[in-house]
């Protein structure tokens, strides 16, 4: 394992039962960057993040965490987790359960710190069992980075939260990594994947299919996407070569291409009068459906 390698799994494999959760995965966390695990439900996120905190065991294949086993103290101790299913003292307030968390680390942040930080200052003297669901996730939140860990494993973090909570615990993800953390991200939100990873990897029953920068992920869709304020009628451009779909929205058509720079020159060309031209190219959300449903 190289010095830039935080967590890898090789060749790991994981069956519950008849399910295979893991089939000879591969991945690898690198310093300082925000790395994305995409996949749909049951893809395998959550069963890799458990593996690489040794809190399940492979069939096959081995995880290290710093080069060490998942299980040794030394490794844990630079790690911060949040996890989908979380259980925590009811009757303990916020600040008390930063203060217990932090005591397991070497060299935490300070209580205030980490209450100004993740914006949890109002909840600090409220007990936990009296948070809402979003108040329980920005709380979770603030005990995963209290320890400051060098490597961070968020499973869905932003889930239940409103849009405000949201774009303040991406605001401190991306100073996370700034000032040298490591992530790990799983989520439903791709949109959350694109302002926020460094690096994706697209999972699907078990296996990775795809892996590389949010650009590198897009190119696998080659298609692009034009509108327009025109007069054309649609069924007459959807007639040209290289347009693959075509549909209206009052003056506006929008125009689904596999070569963008040919067609727009023919717009221009049949239209003198063509207002409002957009060109843009497909997004996360559109390259990861197209990759998990070729792998269905």
């Amino acid at each position: 394992m190289n010095n830039d390698c935080l967590a890898e799994l090789s060749g790991v494999s994981k069956r519950f039962g008849k399910i295979v959760a893991l089939d000879g995965l591969d991945l690898e966390v690198r310093r300082g960057e925000l790395f994305a695990v995409l996949g749909p439900n049951g893809a395998g996120k959550t069963t890799a993040i458990s593996l690489l905190l040794g809190l399940r065991q492979p069939d096959a294949g081995s995880a290290r965490l710093f080069g060490q086993s998942p299980q040794c103290v030394g490794a844990r101790r630079q790690v911060g987790v949040m996890m989908q299913e979380v259980t925590l003292a009811q009757e303990l307030r916020v600040r008390e359960l930063i203060d217990l968390v932090a005591s397991y680390y070497p060299d935490p942040y300070t209580p205030d710190a980490v209450l100004e930080m993740t914006d949890t200052a109002p909840l600090r003297d409220r007990p936990y069992g009296k948070l809402s669901a979003g108040q329980k996730r920005q709380a979770q939140f603030a005990l995963a980075v209290c320890g400051r860990p060098k490597l961070l494993f968020l499973d869905e973090p932003t889930v239940g939260l409103d849009v405000q909570a949201r774009e303040l615990m991406w605001s401190t993800l991306r100073q996370l990594v700034e000032d040298g953390s490591s992530i790990v991200l799983t989520t439903h939100y791709l949109e959350e994947a694109e302002a926020l990873a460094d690096r994706v990897a697209v999972l699907a029953k078990g296996r990775m299919i795809a892996s590389g920068t949010v650009s590198e992920i897009r190119a696998h869709v080659v298609r692009k996407h034009i509108s327009c304020a025109t007069s054309l009628a649609a069924e007459e451009v959807a007639a040209w070569p290289e347009v693959q779909s075509v549909s209206r929205d009052q003056q506006r058509l929008n125009i689904s291409v596999s070569n963008a720079e040919t067609v727009v020159r023919r717009l221009l060309a049949a239209d003198e009068e063509l207002e409002e031209l957009e060109v843009r190219r497909a997004g996360l959300a559109e390259a990861f459906t197209e990759l998990t449903q070729e792998a269905v």
